[in-house]
């Protein structure tokens, strides 16, 4: 499992470090670990042209170690000082010791500088460190536009972009690859942050013993593999669960048959499907296996976990069926139709564990119900932070949908989702992630835990498929990348 720390985490882990070591040994660590990227990335190093973009203080430090390490190797390091009063003192003694040449660059039409970062092979950047705040200064701006063609190295977080949050204020550096140090950074993984870090390479400084418990997680394979439930010699439909689907209507049928064809891909043993006619005839003619039923929910019959939401209508009807599938004491999934509903009671509490997945407008609706004020625009901006107050708002689990996937508990515990894909962006893809889901949570996992597999899966479905995605792909590719995961 990838972790990720806050900028006070990390801060408190290095001081307490620092104090075990030898002044300098940290940073020239960190220096060691991005040199070595850099040679990586460079065709040749002998000859290379590298430009550091230096502000003060410690990112600068690392960045002008770096680069005498590269001069030492033969590359012709140039060193732009934005801040030069205050650029990091031994770190600047030492590159150009090692035959790094530095200038002020104050003003960014100073002579040279556009061809001086025209040409540059690699061009590190150095400017702002994980505690910087808001956008990049015009100076250091007008610099990274005169660059044309250089791999762009991130020092632990692309300059401007919010280490915890992953804001983008206004300018910031689009690294090709970040360098981070120690561990990741919450902003790195997230949107819009993400789209700035490029490759995230992180470099083990020793932080280990000295980080708490992570701020945010990412699942990797394993960890996923882990998770998926796998029947057993006594198993029968029963014990390996049985989903219920409260979703589709007779404006859209479709939307049973999506969540009910990834629900019977997920792990249980059988999906029983609630409504009219006129959703369980396409439900049953695409999936015979499922159980039907006219009932409403709570009287349909024993099951382990409900979906309640995706192309439910808002009608009458659709409100008795909402209604019952709350009554139920088993985990319940909401979705779609299911949020909007939800948004004009807004309960504080639940009969039993609930997983919410809105997407960014019906999160808007659902802060909305709960008092609280927010745009689309400052949902996107700080995605782990909406996650987070909505979860606790509603005291659930919420698995937020979007760019980057976010999924945060009501205690606090966040992961973020790294299969995602802008293939995913079509129709009926979330009717497929909340059968799935569902599914999961039928089979016994909790409701953080359903949630980060189902993405995980969703998103590696999407990333097998050729040619243009339709939620009925996503639907038959789902054995495949379960077979695969799972090893079996």
């Amino acid at each position: 499992m990838r972790a990720a720390h806050t900028v006070e985490q990390v801060r408190a882990a290095e001081a307490a470090l620092l104090a075990t070591l030898p002044e300098g040994t940290l940073m020239r660590r960190a220096a060691a670990g991005l040199a070595g990227t850099c040679v990586r990335l460079l065709d040749r190093v002998y000859g290379a042209r590298v430009v550091l973009l230096v502000g003060s203080g410690d990112n600068g430090g690392d960045a002008l170690y770096a680069g005498g390490m590269l001069a030492r190797r033969g590359a012709r390091v140039d060193a732009l000082l934005l801040a030069p009063d205050r650029a990091h003192p031994a770190g600047l003694a030492w590159a150009r010791a090692a035959g790094v040449r530095a200038r002020d660059a104050v003003d960014p039409e100073g002579p040279g500088l556009a061809d001086l970062l025209g040409r540059a092979d690699l061009v590190l950047d150095g400017i702002v460190g994980i505690g910087g705040r808001g956008a990049l200064r015009p100076t250091p701006a007008a610099l990274l536009a005169r660059v044309s063609g250089a791999t762009v190295v991130a020092v632990d977080v692309p300059s401007g972009v919010d280490a915890d949050t992953g804001e983008v204020a206004g300018a910031a550096v689009r690294a090709d690859v970040t360098v981070t140090f120690g561990t990741h950074k919450p902003g790195l993984l997230i949107d819009p942050g993400a789209a700035h870090a490029g490759v995230v390479h992180l470099v083990d400084i020793g932080l280990g013993p000295h980080l708490p418990e992570p701020d945010s997680t990412v699942l990797q394979h394993d960890d996923v593999a882990r998770l998926l439930p796998a029947p057993s010699g006594e198993s029968d439909k029963y014990s390996r669960g049985v989903l219920g689907v409260a979703a589709g209507s007779p404006r859209y049928p479709g939307a049973a048959v999506l969540v009910v064809g990834a629900a019977v891909r997920g792990g249980v043993g059988a999906v029983r499907c609630t409504g009219p006619a006129a959703v369980l005839g396409p439900v049953l003619a695409a999936h015979p296996e499922a159980l039907a039923s006219r009932a409403l929910p709570a009287e349909a019959g024993r099951v382990q976990a409900w979906v309640v939401g995706p192309g439910l209508d808002t009608d009458p009807d659709a409100e008795a069926r909402f209604a019952s599938v709350l009554d139920a004491e088993v985990p319940v999934l909401v979705d779609a139709d299911g949020l909007t509903l939800l948004a004009r009671s807004a309960p504080g509490t639940w009969p039993a564990p609930a997983l919410l997945t809105p997407h960014t407008g019906e999160a808007v609706r659902l802060f909305a119900a709960a008092g609280v004020e927010v745009t689309r625009e400052r949902i996107e901006a700080g995605r782990l932070e909406h996650a987070r107050r909505l979860a606790a708002l509603y005291r659930c689990v919420v698995l937020l949908k979007g760019s980057t996937t976010v999924i945060a508990a009501p205690d606090g515990r966040t992961r973020v989702n790294p299969t995602g894909t802008p293939r995913l962006a079509t129709a009926g893809s979330g009717d497929v992630l909340s059968g799935l889901a569902g599914a999961l949570l039928a089979a016994g996992l909790d409701a953080l835990d359903a949630a980060s597999a189902a993405a995980w899966l969703h998103g590696l479905a999407a990333r097998t498929l050729s040619g243009p995605v339709t939620a009925p792909d996503l639907v038959r590719a789902l054995p495949g990348v379960w077979a695969d995961v799972a090893g079996t």
